[in-house]
């Protein structure tokens, strides 16, 4: 474990509700928002309450209710959007796709960074690593603390679930090889962020979750 643990909050935004994530650096007060749900004017505001910036907003995938309050963020923070570039085509139709559900959103512009399996994002003097995790959408990636023992997972485990694999541009094969060979690898005691729902983490998935059994 780092000496320097960073400021980590879990926001429920939007209707289904998606959870959102700020991940700071305490000494340099940069922080990342991952998973803009929703209330992107109002995410910013709340990061700049707790006196931190936002240099980065990094998406693990880009279904709709992870992308609802992408366009207020990025207009209030000037940040750059990381992104894979298989989630492109996926972003482009997040408010065609919204409206199909009866929401409105606005329409994302692409990402100004294409992410890779392998690259390291700096949020102040954090790091995050991008794990390439698709099969619940095409190009879902993860953002991996190592020296913080945290993972944001987007919608690919949650606690005692997996994540769904009927939505077009799904696989339940490739979501299944990205769980056991990209997460179950990681120590028990890392922190499992997930797109829904409550926390876990990787030891207590690998001893109950009943989709891995």
């Amino acid at each position: 474990m780092s000496a320097e643990q960073p400021i980590v909050q879990q926001l429920p935004l939007g209707p289904l509700p998606t959870n959102s994530y700020i991940f700071a650096c305490k000494v340099t007060h940069d922080a990342a928002i991952i998973d803009p749900a929703w209330e992107g004017k109002a995410l910013a505001d709340h990061v700049t309450d707790l006196g931190f910036t936002v240099t980065a907003i990094l998406l693990t995938h880009s279904h709709w209710d992870h992308v609802g309050g992408l366009v207020e963020l990025k207009e209030a923070t000037g940040a750059p959007v990381y992104a894979h570039a298989d989630a492109v085509p996926m972003l482009q139709v997040a408010s065609d796709i919204g409206r199909r559900y009866g929401l409105t959103l606005s329409q994302p512009e692409p990402p100004d960074k294409l992410v890779v399996e392998g690259d390291v994002i700096g949020v102040g003097e954090l790091r995050l690593q991008v794990l390439f995790t698709p099969g619940h959408a095409p190009g879902h990636v993860s953002f991996y603390a190592p020296e913080n023992n945290v993972l944001f997972d987007g919608d690919v485990l949650f606690q005692n679930s997996i994540g769904r694999t009927d939505f077009p541009g799904c696989s339940h094969a490739d979501l299944m090889h990205s769980i056991r060979h990209k997460l179950l690898p990681l120590p028990d005691e890392t922190l499992v962020l997930s797109g829904h729902g409550p926390q876990t983490t990787i030891g207590a998935e690998r001893r109950n979750n009943p989709y891995l059994r």
